[in-house]
């Protein structure tokens, strides 16, 4: 581990001003329960926080964060601890905020379309409250009965759904926030757009970095008259993402398009057995059509017409909810199951245009055949963004990092087809060393700027999204460590 010239923190005298506002059963000191929180679902690296706190209210996050200030400690936020960048993972001699206990529904306003929620709430449980009186939360990320709306809005996720409604921030109208320094404020608004500066938008994505939301705006959507699941299966991949563009190129919007390899497919059979994917199938592209009846039903046969020109062998649909559920089950499962298949793998969340898709996946197969790996891909084939898994054994020495390297060039191609390092996963401590691929020195100065605005002493999730040193090659030289401050397991 790389070590730095520093104060030894004396941790009795905030450990107890942290009893003082939430109570012995709010503070978690003791190292065999600090164990839960030494990492988020990015299990490669590890590190336990000094003490866990537990709030419940957004005074009590004030308190806790104000303590940190006068005492110069750094804190990072955690709801859920599926992120899967290192987003919410501790730095050393740290103070993790858990939001976990923050899960009450403040107000729901059906007539306005919107929900209060406070950040710990799990993002299924949104939809559960407003579906009986025939609305939804869309953004709708793998992991929805497990993840946190506050993580949610940290790391701007999406879901199956976003290519037709949105990410989160498509779907949040205003915040109350704790900045760094304690202080509580409030952003946006009860009404779409508002005056001023869009800080919400600022907000929705910074990671933590800028401070803690403890109370979200929702908007809620108005559940379709009719919705229809199509699922084509095909010989290569190629056919399928040709499909992918011709049905966007049609002008046809679908609530949702994701698409799984053979990898995949196989993995979530022998987990889920939905029955539904065939085995054979180089491919399969999953279609959601939602809206008025009548153009659904049309999409539907336009939507199956172009995969049948494309080469696809069946298509399979499903009106009614409960087969819909089922062939959607084995999409939710994939990350899943790909634990099943190999005893590790790594994940990646680049995006392309549609139209790099063939070009892209065969890139990758060629790095999967170059390097050793198999690589399972399953992803938002509708808005480009690919969730390709690398399949590795971390229990032998140095595969971590190759795989890491490999998952690099990843994402380095998808920035040279024109697209992003990240589409819903973050950057957090995993891929802040690629920011340089995308940004110029200017561009992450300028995003610097922000943050030292929000975080002038840098105590908000330090460490996260911005490369420190200046790029990986430095970070090299600097310590054998990927991360500073991160024990390897």
């Amino acid at each position: 581990m790389l070590t730095q010239n520093k104060t030894q923190i004396d941790w009795k005298p905030i450990i107890k001003k942290f009893i003082a506002v939430l109570g012995e059963k709010g503070v978690v000191q003791r190292k065999e329960e600090l164990l839960t929180y030494e990492c988020d679902g990015l299990t490669s690296y590890r590190q336990q926080p000094a003490v866990a706190v537990l709030p419940r209210t957004t005074e009590q996050v004030a308190e806790i964060v104000k303590i940190c200030n006068q005492y110069s400690v750094p804190f990072i936020a955690r709801g859920s601890g599926t992120g899967l960048s290192g987003g919410a993972l501790p730095v050393e001699d740290s103070v993790l905020i858990v939001t976990s206990l923050m899960r009450q529904i403040l107000k729901i306003d059906l007539e306005n379309q919107r929900v209060v929620v406070q950040p710990g709430i799990i993002n299924s449980w949104v939809t559960q409250a407003v579906s009986g009186a025939g609305f939804y939360f869309a953004p709708d990320p793998s992991s929805q009965i497990i993840c946190s709306i506050g993580g949610n809005i940290a790391e701007n996720s999406g879901g199956v759904h976003c290519l037709k409604y949105g990410v989160t921030t498509n779907h949040v109208l205003g915040l109350k926030i704790v900045l760094p320094n304690g202080s509580i404020v409030d952003v946006g608004g009860q009404i779409p757009e508002m005056p001023g500066y869009d800080l919400t938008g600022v907000f929705v994505g910074s990671e933590g970095t800028l401070g803690i939301a403890t109370e979200i705006t929702l908007k809620i959507l108005k559940s379709a008259e009719s919705i229809c699941v199509l699922l084509a299966d095909f010989t290569s991949v190629e056919a399928a993402a040709a499909s992918v563009s011709d049905i966007i190129s049609a002008g046809i919007i679908p609530g949702g398009m994701e698409m799984m390899d053979n990898i995949s497919i196989n993995a979530v059979e022998d987990v889920v057995a939905t029955n539904c994917y065939p085995r054979d199938a180089t491919a399969i592209l999953l279609v959601e059509i939602d809206g008025l009846e009548v153009e659904v039903a049309e999409n539907k046969k336009r939507v199956a017409d172009i995969c049948l020109q494309n080469g696809a062998r069946n298509i399979t649909s499903a009106s009614d909810p409960e087969t819909r559920l089922k062939l959607w089950k084995g999409r939710k499962a994939a990350f899943a199951a790909a634990g099943h298949i190999s005893p590790d793998y790594y994940v990646q969340d680049g995006v392309i245009p549609r139209t790099q898709l063939p070009y892209v996946l065969n890139e990758i197969e060629a790095l999967s055949k170059k390097h050793g790996y198999r690589i399972a891909n399953v992803f938002h084939a509708g808005d480009g963004n690919l969730h390709p898994l690398i399949l590795f054994d971390n229990s032998i020495p140095g595969e971590l990092e190759k795989v890491e390297e490999v998952g690099g060039e990843i994402l380095k191609l998808c920035v040279k087809v024109g697209g992003s390092i990240s589409g819903e996963h973050g950057i957090g401590a995993d891929k802040k060393c690629y920011m340089p691929d995308m940004f110029s020195d200017t561009d992450l100065e300028t995003m610097q700027w922000v943050r030292q605005v929000f975080n002038p002493q840098g105590l908000a999730n330090p460490g996260k999204m911005f490369p420190t040193p200046r790029t990986c090659g430095e970070a090299a030289k600097a310590s054998p460590q990927k991360f500073a401050n991160v024990e390897r397991f």
